[in-house]
């Protein structure tokens, strides 16, 4: 089969990645594909400017590795501070052959957005259960040039909104754009 047919949910190496994940306890009981899907929604919102991305808190690599797999010219760093997480990355970067565009650093968070050449340096970042909103965002921002963007997983459409109680505008970003169970927040300027 031709594997540029292959959709991420028919990923078999994908599956196979996921199941461990799953096995090891880095990603949640929920069917893989029902996950896969959910990490589609980042690869389809994102702008077709956007060429490095940042996931935060990628644990199992959700959504970083089905991006790189759906938008095969984005450069994309995984982060996370578990040492048992990234392990598994640098394995599954490997047998998802995505090492010449998908790196994985193990660091906290809070540590490198503070650091020099991670600043501002992507064109957005995507997260998917890193943190509370406020802290979600305000990490987010750090990462991101003015003029790009941020994706959030978000919680059901029923769910009450949890961005109301912060100034969006204050952060130097507009949004959110609810699109599917992602929020989209485009970087209007540096807050660095």
């Amino acid at each position: 089969m031709d594997p540029t047919l292959v959709t991420p949910c028919d990923n078999e190496d994908l599956l196979r990645v996921l199941g461990e994940a799953q096995r090891i306890g880095t990603l949640g009981p929920a069917p893989c594909q029902e996950i896969i899907r959910h990490a589609t929604w980042f690869a389809d919102v994102l702008p077709a400017e956007v060429t490095r991305v940042i996931d935060l808190g990628s644990g199992a690599g959700i959504p970083g590795l089905v991006v790189a797999l759906v938008r095969p010219t984005l450069q994309i760093v995984l982060v996370d501070r578990r040492v048992k997480c990234t392990d598994a990355l640098h394995r599954a970067v490997s047998v998802l052959e995505l090492t010449e565009r998908v790196s994985v650093y193990c660091g906290d968070v809070d540590d490198i957005c503070h650091t020099s050449g991670w600043q501002e340096s992507f064109d957005a970042a995507i997260s998917r259960g890193f943190g509370p909103p406020l802290q979600t965002l305000t990490y987010s921002t750090a990462f991101v040039r003015p003029g790009g963007w941020i994706v959030i997983s978000e919680p059901p459409i029923d769910i009450p909104d949890r961005w109301s109680k912060i100034d969006i505008s204050k952060m130097g970003l507009s949004g959110p754009d609810r699109r599917g169970p992602i929020a989209l927040f485009h970087v209007e300027q540096s807050k660095i």
